[in-house]
């Protein structure tokens, strides 16, 4: 009888999880479709009040999770983070920071504060997390949340895309660094994401047709559209995957 292939399996039973930016958004996400496949997550960022709430919801439904306040941009404090962890197999960064608006002006402030946390926390915490993995004799895998905006250009986000761009570039790189100890470094591109910080930006009905105009699937992403990339990406089935951009974009992009 024929020997059929086997579909590699989307469970990460026994798997440690970090995700960051996991209090709200897609952070929440994220760890929540990581924690239904059936790892341990350890869900980070900087107010434990919603830390709390968050890692409240997911135990009472069943999943093994703990909570750790963390500022990505403190990279003394990721570096004795992840140090003190046990090494993770897993790593979602969705940390992120935008200051919008037009080129011309934006001050020295809103440029740093947003590669701080957008490209140089990403950076080390891609590093510090490698290097433990590695340590380890692990294998593992780091999703970065990136955006289209890693991909073309934007209205008023001249500093968000240069730290987004600056991202695809730099996971392409450490992608070639760490591919033969089995460290797999992707990133997720979505388009605009219903949550509570973009809140703001549908309720403008210029921005929003803007929007609307370039998504071709006709709809505003949600985040359940992210969680099964984010799972795929963790798991064995995206086992050779690495260095890629993953685009959750509503064919934004295709042009």
């Amino acid at each position: 009888m024929m020997e059929l292939p086997k579909t590699p399996s989307f469970r990460l039973d026994g798997r440690r999880a970090l995700v960051t930016g996991a209090s709200s958004g897609i952070g929440l996400g994220s760890a929540v479709a990581l924690a239904e496949a059936g790892a341990h997550v350890v869900l980070a960022a900087r107010g434990i009040e919603q830390l709390e709430k968050a890692a409240n919801a997911l135990g009472a439904a069943g999943h093994s999770v703990e909570v750790l306040v963390l500022d990505v941009g403190d990279l003394d404090s990721v570096a004795a983070a992840i140090e003190a962890a046990s090494p993770f197999d897993i790593v979602v960064n969705s940390a992120g920071l935008a200051r919008h608006g037009p080129a011309d002006d934006t001050t020295p402030e809103d440029y740093d504060a947003a590669m701080a946390i957008n490209l140089r926390g990403a950076y080390f915490l891609s590093t510090y997390s490698s290097k433990a993995m590695r340590a380890a004799g692990k294998k593992g895998s780091i999703i970065h949340i990136s955006s289209q905006m890693g991909h073309v250009g934007g209205i008023d986000r001249a500093v968000y895309c240069a730290t987004k761009h600056g991202l695809e570039g730099m996971t392409k790189s450490m992608a070639i660094e760490w591919g033969k100890q089995g460290i797999r470094i992707n990133t997720l591109c979505p388009t605009f994401i219903r949550t509570p910080l973009t809140q703001s930006t549908f309720n403008d009905p210029e921005r929003r047709t803007w929007i609307e105009g370039k998504i071709k699937l006709g709809r505003i992403g949600e985040i359940e559209d992210i969680m099964g990339a984010v799972v795929f990406l963790a798991s064995d089935a995206s086992a050779m995957v690495t260095g890629t951009a993953l685009m959750i974009d509503g064919g934004w992009t295709a042009d």
